[in-house]
């Protein structure tokens, strides 16, 4: 109140002040008569004035009688010479002063203007390019959320496939959007937040905007890192913002991808310190998902491939009262996803995509996307009238190893190598039961490093293998060293990822899955990665003894030298065989699961027993 009476004041003065000067100046020109400076000069000399007052170029005075009822005059004086030769020509003559107010005023406004224009122009620029709302400075702390509504979303749950549980999970929560005084006759609440957890490409995002795009509702997407930037208290103040702008228009849904750059645990490492404006961040985010009211109409979505990471307190009831597992495709989830994405695109009519997604496990949506478009350029280039299977091979092969080298020239010897170390992966896995069937063998060079490659289909998705399985994938991995060995009585560099692969899987067997009898059925090997993905642990901890690390390394060295020892054997004898299969792979540079099958059935090979049997 004292503020505004203040103002009242100052406004009351200021208009007093104003009203006075105006008044000053009306009174001028009522009471001051304005002569020319020739009618000046006849004034005096008709001794009519009866003072004068010279300021500057102007004369102010007095008249003896008032003339026009003004007794005060102000006239302009003119050069002698100038009044003295208009004198004697009978002109009458007065100097006008030119008014310099507007143009030292326009000279003040014009540049201040320009440099203002100027300086808005560059602000606002900076402003979209930083993916701000063009508000400049002002606007730091605004949220940087990109709005859709249903008509820019256009996707819906017939454009997500391969993950039937996730997307019935997310249904219910359209239905609470779409009518919550159903759903909540008997006391049920909407989920205040739903979790989407899975490996990158799986489609987390894609399933947001279908919740989105089935609802209807506002649909703003944000990333966790574009909260955070380097001013103190900017990520909160657009936490606070992005919640007051859902709010105005719930029913809506709030998505925030990667939600672990913004809520990464706060004690992850509590030796180095905190980061202040994350903390703040974090903790505005915890307070507004406490804050607003289930019934409001405003549902949190949050996607991470790192849950571990998250802060305990994001994941507690009330807060993301739903996590939904977004994972890899099975067999039929990867036939539907293919489906989905052969939309516009020109299949061959013999074309049967099952077999596609039989060829492709491990592989997620996003791989899959991918698989189809790069399978319609394989069918571009050729010149083919649509795409066909043997597109969608290639298109594998180019995906999983790599593309064709055919420039990087092999010496005679490396070729020989390179076609029986091949033709080595290739005998063993037709000879031991339980592998994936050789699809292809090939000694084009492909890639960074792979001089040659063998192609192996599975046949069904495999969620757990036994101790003989693996044994048998070890003897699989090391059949190219063994027919090398076996072949030319020596070693090459060729194999160093087959034994990397190879003591991994034989680790794993020692320390995770208690297959060796000697160390007892305990795991070893309790810390792995600490994301969803198949990248190992950058730094496992050891909790055993050192006597215990020295039984596990022979564990695994005798793991390997035993399928390595079989392989040699199965290999020396089925040797015409290898023999065979390498010539052949020589001569056609690539060998098809038809081209071997020929082979297999020209030389009948007996399936030998496992390692296992066979130790």
């Amino acid at each position: 109140m004292q503020e505004k009476a203040r103002f009242h004041l100052i406004y009351l003065v200021v208009a007093v002040i104003g009203v006075l000067v105006v008044q000053q100046f009306l009174h001028e020109a009522r009471t001051v008569a304005i002569v020319p400076y020739s009618e000046f000069q006849q004034l005096l000399r008709d001794r009519k004035i009866s003072e004068v007052e010279i300021v500057a170029d102007t004369l102010q005075g007095t008249l003896k009688e008032p003339k026009g009822g003004k007794q005060r005059f102000i006239t302009t004086r003119v050069e002698p010479e100038l009044a003295k030769e208009l004198d004697d020509a009978g002109v009458r003559y007065a100097r006008r002063e030119e008014n310099t107010f507007l143009p030292q005023l326009l000279s003040w406004i014009v540049p201040a203007l320009i440099f203002f224009v100027v300086w808005a122009f560059f602000i606002r620029r900076m402003a979209e390019r930083a993916g701000g709302t063009g508000g400049g400075l002002m606007a730091v702390g605004k949220s940087k959320a990109k709005v859709y509504v249903e008509t820019d979303t256009r996707v819906t749950f017939a454009d997500v496939a391969g993950v039937d549980e996730a997307t019935a999970e997310l249904q219910e929560t359209v239905a609470f959007l779409k009518d919550p005084a159903s759903y909540g006759r008997l006391g049920a609440r909407m989920p205040r937040g739903v979790l989407l957890v899975g490996p990158p490409g799986t489609g987390k995002t894609l399933i947001a905007r279908a919740v989105a795009g089935e609802a209807g509702v506002p649909f703003f997407s944000i990333s966790g890192s574009e909260f955070v930037e380097m001013f103190v208290g900017v990520g909160a103040a657009r936490v606070r913002d992005l919640f007051e702008q859902a709010r105005k228009q719930a029913p809506s849904i709030i998505f925030i991808d990667e939600l672990d750059a913004l809520g990464r645990s706060r004690n992850a490492a509590p030796y180095m310190g905190g980061h202040d404006e994350k903390e703040q961040t974090l903790n505005q985010l915890l307070v507004e998902m406490d804050g607003f009211d289930a019934s409001s109409g405003v549902v949190l979505l949050g996607s991470t491939n790192r849950p571990e990471i998250l802060d305990p307190a994001l994941l507690r009831a009330g807060r993301f009262d739903r996590q939904v597992l977004v994972d890899r495709p099975d067999k039929k989830g990867r036939l539907d996803i293919l489906k989905v994405h052969a939309r516009q695109t020109k299949l061959s009519s013999g074309l049967n995509l099952e077999a596609v997604a039989a060829l492709t496990p491990g592989f997620t949506g996003a791989d899959l996307a991918n698989l189809v478009n790069e399978a319609a350029i394989v069918a571009t280039r050729r010149g083919g009238d649509d795409v066909t299977l043997a597109d969608f091979t290639a298109a594998i092969e180019r995906i999983v190893a790599g593309l064709e080298k055919r420039n990087r020239l092999l010496n005679p010897i490396e070729r020989r190598i390179v076609a029986y170390h091949e033709s080595g992966h290739a005998l063993v896995a037709r000879c031991l039961p339980g592998q994936d069937p050789v699809q292809k063998i090939s000694i084009i060079p492909r890639g960074i490093g792979a001089l040659g490659y063998t192609l192996q289909r599975p046949t069904e998705d495999r969620y757990l293998m036994t101790r003989k399985e693996l044994e048998n994938k070890l003897c699989v991995l090391l059949g190219g060293r063994a027919a090398e060995h076996i072949v030319f009585g020596h070693l090459s560099t060729g194999a160093a990822d087959d034994l990397s692969k190879a003591t991994e899987i034989a680790r794993s067997m020692a320390t995770r899955y208690a297959m060796v009898p000697e160390l007892g059925n305990v795991t070893y090997d309790s810390v792995r990665s600490p994301f969803l993905g198949d990248s190992p642990s950058p730094s496992p901890q050891r909790a055993y003894s050192d006597d215990t690390a020295r039984q596990i390394d022979a564990a695994i060295r005798d793991i390997v030298d035993n399928a390595f020892r079989v392989a040699r054997e199965l290999i020396a004898k089925q040797r015409p065989l290898l023999e065979a299969a390498a010539s052949r792979l020589l001569e056609k540079e690539t060998l098809t699961e038809e081209d071997l099958a020929e082979l297999w059935n020209v030389l009948t090979v007996q399936p030998s027993e496992s390692p296992a049997a066979a130790s």
